[in-house]
């Protein structure tokens, strides 16, 4: 889950405020997916010719697609279809697409000996591969020399498994993130009106002219400085559960004192 700072829609002036740091971070890193094609009757695919190949079924890695690309006589004329040759192709509209590859050619015997060629794990002075377009390959033209192959391990009951992984390189860049929230108009004070009609929870009695007034302490010392002296200030009322009002009207009491908890409330209930 991402942070981000909170702003509240109010707007600040760059000049008139002191110089700030800010920051980014760049992060590059792969999205890995793999791949494993199966060539059965591989004996059948000798004489397909020399740069003919192999496909595997297209495979979707970061964004985009793949095949791997057999080719049972080899890649190059020179080789003379000594070697079978290997590859890795990208089949998707893409342009510069970096990535990290590796192809493993497995052992069926058990052994687990697999040839592997690979980017991952190590260091690479070049940084990694790069295909142009559409058609480009990464892999290699002397994968496994034929005649070696036949006899190896890696080839069982006329078939071949390769397993293919590919990381493509990708990178982003996060600064901070801020988030405009509109705060509503604040209503406490219609709440603290609507406790004090319901005289849930009152602590504290006002008797004026006979007319005994309920409310809450807190309430009263947080909307008024008056009634914040009087309930807690040095000079408090010993009695707070019933403080006494002189020279004062009711009316003009409910007015001038609890109004400070909510003028609606006052309005509609004189």
């Amino acid at each position: 889950m991402s942070m981000g700072r909170i702003c509240r829609g109010t707007s600040r002036d760059s000049s008139s405020s002191s110089p700030s740091l800010t920051t980014s971070t760049s992060t590059t890193e792969t999205i890995n997916g793999s791949h494993q094609f199966k060539i059965t009757g591989y004996s059948l695919s000798k004489g397909l010719g020399i740069g003919k190949y192999i496909a595997s079924d297209i495979f979707w890695v970061g964004g985009y697609a793949w095949a791997i690309y057999f080719y049972p006589d080899g890649k190059s004329i020179e080789d003379n279809a000594a070697y079978v040759s290997l590859f890795i192709a990208l089949a998707s509209e893409g342009t510069d697409v970096r990535a990290l590859f590796e192809m493993t050619l497995l052992d069926q015997s058990g052994k687990e000996r697999h040839k592997v060629h690979s980017h991952f794990g190590r260091t690479l002075e070049s940084g990694p591969y790069t295909l142009k377009y559409r058609g480009s390959m990464w892999g290699y033209k002397r994968f496994f020399k034929r005649t070696a192959l036949e006899t190896s391990d890696y080839l069982k009951d006329d078939c071949l498994s390769v397993h293919c992984s590919v990381g493509v390189v990708g990178s982003h860049t996060e600064g901070p993130k801020f988030y405009l929230i509109t705060v509503p108009t604040s209503n406490i004070g219609q709440h603290f009106g609507q406790l004090l009609e319901s005289g849930k929870g009152t602590d504290v009695n006002f008797e004026v002219d006979g007319e005994i007034f309920a409310a809450h302490k807190l309430v009263l010392a947080a909307r008024s400085p008056v009634f914040r002296a009087q309930l807690f200030g040095p000079m408090k009322d010993r009695n707070t559960e019933c403080i006494k009002v002189q020279d004062m009207e009711a009316p003009v009491f409910k007015v001038s004192n609890c109004g400070a908890i909510e003028d609606r409330y006052i309005s509609t209930s004189l």
